[in-house]
């Protein structure tokens, strides 16, 4: 293909925006532009192409065989591009990573280990996200992000990092007993298909008609509340880990779920990622087979 045949890069940024959120106001608010102007720039693109890349439905959009097929090399040019933009930049080009991951994950996994990961790696400067209300938005400016779901989400290429159990905590010496749970306050994370009714069903038990529980958008916030001894909070192994080794917390009850949601890690692939993003990367993967901290 002739250098005049690729599309302008905007053109590019708009569809490749537009397939991450399935909405081209999704793309709109990521892109600072108009949702007409992204419309317009993906209808120029797919003139040019001579294919469409989406099926525009009443209230989503969704991608056709050749935007799907186009979407990984997109992607990957993006990746390519950054990368050899890093290796230029500078003399510290390549050592400083973005990284996303939600309240939970950050807090409860990922920074008490963070001495073991600055001592292996000293040159590594971390810049981190938590973003909760619209972790999309902000994923797109990540070099790496670990996201917390069923699936990774439709068409997003991830590697499923953890296969969680999920069951109760509580401060040591918090008095509790499985036929007196219902009378406890109890905690959990909003918006997790792990959930309490699923806990005592699991056990063969009917969770206690008229209990309600008080929710939280972050298990960072629930667990300390478990811990500070305000009640009983449903947890899984990725964030009670730490706490459970070090004392802060313990598991009242035996009794573990399986959870339905896992950590997914997205990362650029290897060839085309910063020293950075493979020295994390690679660190990640081996904090997750160990023992912990």
């Amino acid at each position: 293909m002739a250098r005049t045949d690729l599309p302008p890069l905007n053109w590019l940024r708009a569809f490749e925006a537009s397939a991450r959120h399935l909405s081209f106001t999704g793309a709109a608010a990521e892109l600072n532009m108009t949702q007409s102007a992204v419309s317009q720039q993906i209808k120029t693109l797919e003139a040019h192409l001579g294919r469409l890349l989406f099926h525009r439905r009443p209230r989503r959009l969704e991608l056709t065989e050749a935007g799907k097929a186009y979407l990984p090399a997109v992607q990957e040019a993006f990746a390519t591009l950054a990368h050899g933009t890093r290796a230029i930049a500078g003399p510290e080009a390549g050592q400083l990573l973005q990284v996303q991951a939600n309240m939970g994950f950050s807090v409860l996994w990922l920074a008490p280990r963070l001495p073991r990961l600055m001592a292996a790696h000293p040159w590594l400067r971390l810049n981190i996200t938590t973003a909760i209300w619209e972790p999309e938005r902000t994923a797109a400016r990540a070099d790496v992000e670990i996201r917390l779901g069923r699936t990774p989400g439709e068409g997003v290429r991830a590697e499923r990092l953890t296969r969680d159990r999920y069951y109760p905590v509580a401060a040591p010496g918090f008095a509790v007993e499985l036929d007196r749970l219902g009378e406890v306050p109890l905690f959990d994370c909003a918006d997790m298909l792990c959930g309490w009714e699923g806990w005592f069903a699991g056990q063969g038990l009917e969770f206690p008609r008229g209990r309600r529980v008080s929710y939280a958008s972050t298990y960072a916030l629930t667990l300390a509340a478990a811990e500070a001894g305000a009640g009983v909070a449903l947890a899984h192994d990725t964030v009670a880990r730490h706490k459970l080794e070090t004392g802060r917390l313990v598991r009242p009850f035996t009794h573990a779920g399986e959870m339905e949601e896992s950590y997914f890690l997205i990362a650029p692939d290897r060839a085309s990622a910063s020293p950075a993003v493979i020295a994390f990367t690679d660190w990640l993967r081996a904090e997750m087979k160990g023992p912990g901290p």
